[in-house]
Formats: structure tokens, sequence, C-alpha cells
């Protein structure tokens, strides 16, 4: 009897250990966010200090719910995750909307933001997003699926971001167009 009661004790003990681990579960939860977020670089810097180097981390981050909103943002903290964090709010406050037109561009459109330039074309259904790093990035989270984009000047990565959003920034559609003609 003493081993059957010892036995069942047992058995509890190992019952409320899996209650506690489960509702820790829950707390994990997160609830789906409508906006998908990149890194698109991590930089690290190192500061020099008498008991040795301080690195401290960049982030950059662009945020897009493929539906034609994208913005971009620039985190810096001590720690990879937090400037992460901190890189995805400031995106977020960001944004700004993009003109299409169906899964492609309406019209062949040329960004320049300092030495980085970036020309975008429209291209026809099936053809894909054919461009590199974080242009590929920011046209992605847009949500245009058929696009050919070339990145020309500096490549770097802050600067090749900007004048991507710079391009698509400049796009109008054919109303519009027709619209700021008229006056």
């Amino acid at each position: 009897m003493a081993e059957e009661h010892s036995e069942r004790r047992g058995r509890n003990d190992r019952n409320k250990r899996n209650d506690r681990r489960n509702r820790g579960d829950r707390k994990d939860f997160k609830e789906k966010s409508e906006f998908e977020e990149r890194v698109v670089h991590i930089s690290r810097n190192s500061k020099v200090v008498k008991g040795g180097r301080r690195f401290s981390f960049g982030a950059l981050v662009v945020v897009g719910d493929r539906k034609g909103r994208v913005g971009y943002g620039l985190g810096k903290a001590a720690e990879v995750s937090e400037a992460i964090r901190k890189a995805g709010e400031v995106a977020k406050r960001n944004l700004s909307m993009v003109t299409m037109r169906g899964t492609t561009l309406p019209h062949d459109v040329l960004g320049k933001y300092g030495g980085a330039q970036v020309l975008i074309r429209p291209a026809s259904e099936g053809t894909g997003i054919i461009a590199g790093g974080p242009c590929r990035a920011v046209l992605e989270l847009v949500g245009v699926r058929d696009v050919l984009a070339k990145s020309l000047g500096s490549n770097n990565h802050l600067n090749v971001t900007k004048a991507t959003l710079a391009a698509l920034a400049q796009l109008r559609s054919k109303e519009e167009a027709l619209a700021i003609r008229k006056g």
C-alpha cells in the first residue's frame, strides 16, 4: 500500500511540473502582426575603452504589408535583438504608400540617394523579382511580384534602401499623371 501511495505521489508531482511548463508557453504567445519585417543589414561598431573594446550594433530593417505599404528603420543598441526591435518600431512609424499596377509597377523609375542609384522597371507576369540585396527586400515587402531592378553606384545598404524608396515614391498611376498634366 505504501508503494502504491508513493507511486501515485510521483505521478502527481510529474503532472504538476507539466502544468507549470504549459503555463509558461502562454506567455510566449504573440499576436500576428499585419506587417512583415526583414533585416537588411546588421553592423557592429566598437569603441575602445579602458577595459578593452565595447561593441554596439546597428540594424537596418524594412517593414511592409505586401499590399503597397513599406517603410525602413535604423536601430542602434548594445545587443543585436534590441537593435532589430528598435529598427522595426521606427520602420512602422515611417510607412509610405506605393502605386502598383497589378503585380508590377506602372512605369520605369530611377531613384537616387547619396551615391546610390536604383533603376526599377516593370516586368511581364511570371518574371519574379530580379533585384539584389536591400532593393529586393524592399520590393518583396511592398508586394510587387514582377519587376526588374539594378543597383547602380554605391552599394551602401542604407543608401540603396533609401534610393529604392525614393524611386517607389516617384511612381504615378496613369490617372494621376494625366491629372498633373491637365493642372
